[in-house]
């Protein structure tokens, strides 16, 4: 396990959120990412308060069809 800087994405809604340099522990054999209980409520607040962002980002949606 080690210390790292991640990029937390998750989609809410209609509304695709990204807060970058979010502290983590991360696994180097599965790639999983670990959150502290704090990291956690830091992330719930900036989600649930709406906080301004620091930039928009345009992002495609594209449909998956076979």
């Amino acid at each position: 396990m080690t210390e790292q800087k991640v990029t937390y994405t998750l989609q809410t809604e209609d509304r695709f959120i990204v807060i970058e340099n979010v502290q983590a522990r991360g696994c180097a054999e599965t790639g999983e990412k670990f959150f502290s209980p704090e990291t956690v409520e830091k992330i719930q607040e900036t989600v649930w308060k709406k906080r301004k962002p620091v930039r928009v980002m345009e992002t495609p949606v594209y449909a998956f069809a076979a």
